[in-house]
């Protein structure tokens, strides 16, 4: 959660000149679902850096996308 009560999870990735985040929209179910279940957030987060959860990008990546780490 963010200062916006925003729900989310963040996956690492670099793009050969900076480390950042990714960070992927999750509700209140999601968020407490995957809390509740590390193996369904492992499972997710692979969904994440396959990039087959880009839908819920927050912020859309610009043309220098990073790769997962």
């Amino acid at each position: 959660m963010d200062g916006t009560d925003q729900l989310y999870l963040s996956i690492p990735v670099s793009n050969g000149l900076v480390d950042y985040e990714e960070f992927y929209e999750l509700s209140r179910i999601e968020y407490d679902r995957l809390l509740g279940s590390p193996q369904e957030a492992a499972r997710f987060a692979e969904q994440c850096r396959r990039h087959e959860q880009d839908d819920r990008l927050i912020q859309k990546p610009g043309w220098n996308r990073g790769t997962p780490v």
